[in-house]
């Protein structure tokens, strides 16, 4: 048996993600031991594995319920579903990054040292980058090449304060 803090540890969850669940009917209420603590089966770890192996392939949680609770439930036409939402968002995002090297290409005032991130990011949303476009293309630039980052964003006159918080969230995904 599982205390809840044992379970979602088992599975790489924080203890409220897993009461969370359970608010919303992805788990099953745990049994309660003599001092009113939930407890979990290896029925529950079973369900809750399967759940994060859901959410690891980016399904919604309306989609994952509908999978548990439907007896033989299609999982391959959901995932199927969820591959072409990925592929989407995969060439809007090669778009962005051609359009970026466009800019790039095409015009040697993105390289001077006149460039500032207001400018910057009016070019982005003219390109069609929202700002959560922004983030994700932040994010990647941080992963793929850290040192670049910083340099491009120094290269921005952003005040360092300012550098730092971007590389943070840029760091976190966020």
């Amino acid at each position: 048996m599982f205390a809840v803090s044992k379970l979602a540890r088992r599975c790489g969850l924080s203890r409220s993600t897993l009461l969370y669940y359970e608010s919303i009917g992805l788990m099953k209420p745990g049994l309660r031991t003599a001092g009113n603590y939930r407890s979990y089966g290896d029925k529950d770890l079973r369900r809750l594995e399967q759940i994060c192996n859901y959410r690891n392939a980016g399904l919604k949680l309306e989609d994952i319920r509908s999978l548990l609770e439907t007896a033989g439930g299609n999982a391959a036409s959901v995932l199927e579903r969820r591959l072409r939402e990925l592929n989407a968002e995969i060439e809007t995002l090669r778009s962005h990054q051609r359009s970026i090297l466009k800019l790039l290409q095409t015009s040697s005032s993105w390289r001077t040292k006149n460039m500032k991130k207001e400018k910057w990011v009016e070019i982005m949303k003219s390109a069609g980058f929202t700002e959560e476009d922004m983030h994700r293309w932040h994010a990647a630039f941080e992963q793929g090449a850290p040192e670049d980052h910083q340099e491009f964003l120094e290269f921005l006159h952003i005040p360092p304060e300012e550098i730092k918080t971007i590389r943070d969230w840029s760091r976190k995904g966020k």
